[in-house]
């Protein structure tokens, strides 16, 4: 593996940061993770945008997107795969040991691994922990990621793929790393960004692509919802076939199937729509 170190490609075994990366400290930093097909990212105009919103809540210097752009090609030419996961990270730079960001500049990693197609239908939980609508990081993707290892983790004990979470006033949000639709007496729904969600760009593409509508939603609308999928980067648009102890139908059912095919003709016809 060839890895993006902060100017220039590395081997693995050579690819270093500090220990005094603000990133690794105390999480100062953003991310995004794009889909790669047969060499080429997938949205990546849209991921460099919200990379660069993230960058700003954060409070971080806006990256330089053409060098993003050059480490991007540069590690996908240097790791052939016919289906990827690149990883891009912009963290707070070389920093003390404590909140205080540092002056050296900010940090920048880009690598690439191989992924698998993921299966059509999946099960998910739901956690106790709440996702705070109001929080300084609500709607940024940042690598400050435990509460989202823990639910993940707690997902894997109960034989699911995914953890969903509230918000602080009992609405439905999202997953540790995907948004959720559910269908109501047909219709298809989601939580606005609004409940504190990450702004996914799958979800902004599922939307405009299947006229899904942006829905304040209960939590335990996931008791009653006829159908429920996930979406993200590298679940384009997943089934779910289990909710906690609730059964849906076994395969992906029709609301869903048709979101599927939709978002699977138009991501063929365009790589960064």
């Amino acid at each position: 593996m060839r890895i993006w170190v902060n100017g220039g490609l590395r081997d693995a075994d050579d690819a270093r940061v500090s220990v005094l990366d603000h990133g690794l400290t105390v999480g100062d930093g953003i991310f995004e993770t794009v889909k790669t097909v047969g060499g080429r990212p997938f949205a990546l105009t849209r991921h460099l945008g919200r990379l660069t919103r993230s960058a700003r809540g954060l409070g971080l210097p806006a990256p330089d997107l053409d060098e993003v752009r050059r480490a991007c090609t540069a590690v996908v030419d240097a790791n052939p795969t016919a289906l990827g996961r690149l990883r891009i990270t912009y963290t707070g730079g070389l920093s003390p040991l404590g909140s205080d960001r540092g002056h050296a500049g900010p940090g920048l990693v880009v690598a690439l691994g191989e992924a698998g197609r993921r299966p059509d239908t999946t099960a998910v939980i739901t956690v106790p922990w709440t996702r705070n609508e109001r929080g300084a990081l609500a709607g940024l993707k940042t690598t400050s990621y435990a509460e989202n290892v823990v639910a993940l983790a707690r997902a894997h004990e109960h034989g699911a793929s995914e953890a969903l979470f509230a918000n602080t006033v009992g609405r439905l949000c999202e997953g540790t790393g995907s948004n959720v639709f559910v269908v109501l007496d047909g219709q298809l729904h989601t939580p606005p960004v609004a409940s504190g969600c990450l702004a996914g760009i799958t979800r902004a593409l599922a939307v405009e692509w299947t006229g899904a509508q942006e829905t304040d939603l209960p939590f335990d609308v996931l008791e009653r919802a006829e159908e429920i999928f996930l979406t993200s980067t590298l679940r384009d648009v997943q089934a779910v076939h289990r909710v906690d102890d609730r059964e849906l139908p076994g395969g992906p059912g029709p609301v869903t199937l048709k979101a599927m095919r939709i978002f699977d003709e138009r991501a063929g016809n365009d790589l960064d729509p």
